[in-house]
């Protein structure tokens, strides 16, 4: 399991980050009360007396507490840091890791992890709202949609609980069953999903030729490392299979690495920038397009909804704004911001937003997202994939529920229409 980007939920650029003075000071006070050489030492001096506060607290716990057994001191330290995390409001994007999170974090990244295999949040109810499960996981199998709710995992509520923890409490060894409480938030029903661990094979990107037609259907499902040499290797067998048009599928995709949202944008785009990056300071650093983009010519249209998140929007919001594609289907989640890994004692990490991400055009999409040109709402379990057009007629096809999909098909079949590309 993963956390995003927001699941993460992880957009991110990864660089080897630094151990914080916080931490330090959480480190150095395990079961200690804070003195004020400690403090003058490793705190900031406006922010002393916070310190203390903190100290106080963990005293008070540490001494009154009437279940003496419960109290950890890890997961003390571990609580109070995802809660400066979730203070900062940037929900579901920066976010505290634990080292059990980050050796999970490394495995996702490289195409493959242990586990039910879904992206999370923290709305702002404090409820861990699933982002999207990953294609071809347990999850996905097992009926969890994008906007699930987890209430509680092996029976244990989890109101109030950090999201660290909770991701902890479902991750766990292949094999092995874990029952989340699940709720659905439009019909309020509630439902006990078991789903059986496993290791999952990420396949990032896949194609098939939209049944009955001359149009692909091209699905990025995340933007792991290296994921853009796989997007190369399909662009070369769409053109080989002479294929007029093109569909970009990035609904349920959480995002990923930076680096691959360049490279992906950059294979449909013939110049310009794919973003601009803002930092702490109000700087701007354009990103421009890479050259010897494979598909810059081919009609396209991109389907993106409310599970599209960081990396995706970078993608989304660049082809829109080079007037290069339609995008279709619903506002995607508004993931803005690059987030880095500063590494902390004890193999435990925190993913902290550093710069924020605007589209070509300036636009912010942080807790915003980027609008579609066209708006289409559907049930998620519309949505088709390419697995699915692998075995559908053409009658089957054209009758889907996927209406996404068959607007995306229109559009693309027009701009074939009407000579090329948009």
């Amino acid at each position: 399991m993963n956390a995003t980007n927001e699941g993460n939920p992880a957009g991110r650029r990864l660089r080897p980050g630094f151990q914080l003075a916080l931490f330090l000071v959480f480190g150095l006070g395990l079961g200690v009360l804070f003195d004020r050489w400690v403090l003058m030492a490793f705190v900031p001096s406006d922010a002393v007396a916070d310190f203390r506060l903190i100290a106080e607290a963990w005293n008070t716990i540490e001494h009154y507490y009437v279940a003496r057994g419960a109290v950890s001191q890890e997961a003390l330290t571990y609580g109070a840091i995802s809660g400066m995390m979730e203070a900062l409001g940037d929900t579901g994007h920066s976010v505290f890791l634990t080292p059990s999170m980050v050796k999970e974090l490394k495995v996702t990244e490289t195409g493959r992890l242990k586990g039910v295999g879904v992206e999370v949040q923290v709305n702002t109810n404090r409820q861990v709202v699933i982002l999207t499960p990953l294609d071809n996981s347990p999850a996905q199998r097992a009926g969890l949609k994008s906007g699930d709710i987890i209430m509680s995992v092996d029976g244990r509520d989890i109101a109030g609980m950090p999201i660290s923890e909770v991701m902890s409490q479902i991750s766990g060894p292949v094999g092995t069953k874990v029952d989340l409480g699940i709720l659905s938030p439009k019909t309020h029903s509630f439902r006990d999903v078991g789903i059986v661990r496993a290791e999952i094979k990420i396949s990032d990107v896949s194609w098939r030729q939209l049944p009955g037609t001359d149009v692909a259907n091209l699905r990025i499902a995340a933007f792991d490392d290296h994921m853009s040499d796989d997007l190369r290797t399909a662009l070369r067998q769409i053109k080989e299979q002479k294929m007029r048009g093109l569909v970009l599928d990035l609904r349920n995709n959480p995002g990923g690495v930076l680096d691959e949202a360049v490279a992906v944008a950059s294979q449909f785009l013939r110049g310009g920038n794919v973003l601009l990056v803002r930092n702490a300071q109000g700087q701007i650093t354009p990103m421009p397009v890479q050259p010897g983009g494979l598909a810059t010519n081919i009609p396209m249209a991109v389907l993106i909804n409310h599970g599209s998140a960081s990396a995706a929007e970078i993608v989304a919001g660049a082809l829109r704004d080079a007037h290069r594609a339609q995008l279709i289907g619903e506002k995607t989640f508004g993931t803005g911001t690059v987030l880095s890994e500063f590494q902390l004692p004890g193999g435990s990490a925190m993913l902290l937003a550093v710069d924020e991400w605007l589209t070509p055009n300036g636009e912010s999409f942080w807790h915003k997202g980027i609008s579609p040109g066209i708006e289409i709402v559907q049930p998620q379990d519309a949505r088709l994939m390419p697995n699915d057009l692998a075995t559908m007629t053409p009658e089957e096809f054209q009758s889907t529920d996927d209406k996404q999909m068959l607007q995306a098909l229109d559009w693309v079949n027009q701009q074939i229409k009407n000579g090329g590309a948009n």
